[in-house]
């Protein structure tokens, strides 16, 4: 089953800013008919005034399993399966801390967003995708998930555990033509001598590659990390 732009319904967890925002806006001038979510109302609704009517908002805490499956439950009900989903809600926590030393409970926080908030929201559209067998979802993940930045434990190991979540929901839905990939930009500015080209991606460079990874014609690859490290990345 093939779907062009203008038949395909997406969410955006983090949709209300950053990256999220700017993958929303993509995807709706592609014609997508696109659902901010995210756990700010005021700024979700100045997202939505943005992009313009076109736009819907779904105000929900990724990481409270109920409430998703509430929410997204009832977006279905309204507007029909979801046939993109792109995990953008994410925080980095508290940074500059060795692992010995940070909260506990902030690496909890970091991973029921990070984590948790992905996996909640694909488990609760997948069985949508595998009825209509077509689904597209995408995971932002982090080359601090593939390479590990020091102070920044709980960003590092939770992205790690996206990625690993990637090549499993890949591999699982490999016969079902629901595609599950990650998106591993370099995004931290303090990190930029790390980098070859010397300069962090732009909004509009993640989102340019997200719409690839999420379009009808990137069938063939799932379980996959997409770099966006100007030259970081060796593996």
């Amino acid at each position: 089953m093939k779907k062009n732009w203008n038949q395909q319904r997406a969410i955006v967890t983090g949709g209300a800013s950053g990256i999220g925002l700017a993958i929303a806006e993509k995807l709706d001038q592609l014609g997508v008919k696109v659902v901010l979510c995210d756990l700010d109302p005021k700024k979700l609704e100045s997202a939505r005034n943005s992009i313009g009517e076109t736009a819907r908002t779904l105000c929900i805490d990724v990481t409270d399993l109920q409430a998703v499956e509430t929410g997204i439950g009832q977006l279905i009900e309204r507007m029909g399966p979801v046939d993109i989903l792109v995990n953008s809600a994410g925080i980095t926590g508290i940074t500059n801390v060795k692992s010995h030393e940070v909260d506990p409970a902030n690496v909890d926080l970091v991973f029921r967003v990070n984590f948790f908030g992905s996996f909640n929201t694909s488990r609760a559209v997948l069985p949508g995708m595998l009825r209509q067998n077509y689904g597209r979802i995408l995971h932002i993940a982090s080359i601090a998930g593939k390479e590990g930045n020091a102070g920044m434990m709980a960003y590092s190991a939770s992205k790690a555990a996206v990625i690993g979540m990637t090549k499993s929901q890949g591999k699982e839905l490999a016969e079902t033509g629901v595609t599950v990939n990650a998106l591993a930009p370099a995004q931290v500015k303090y990190m930029t001598e790390k980098i070859p080209m010397k300069r962090c991606g732009t909004l509009e460079e993640i989102a340019d590659m997200a719409a690839f990874i999420v379009s009808p014609e990137a069938s063939f690859t799932t379980g996959f990390t997409f770099d966006l490290s100007g030259g970081r990345a060796t593996c």
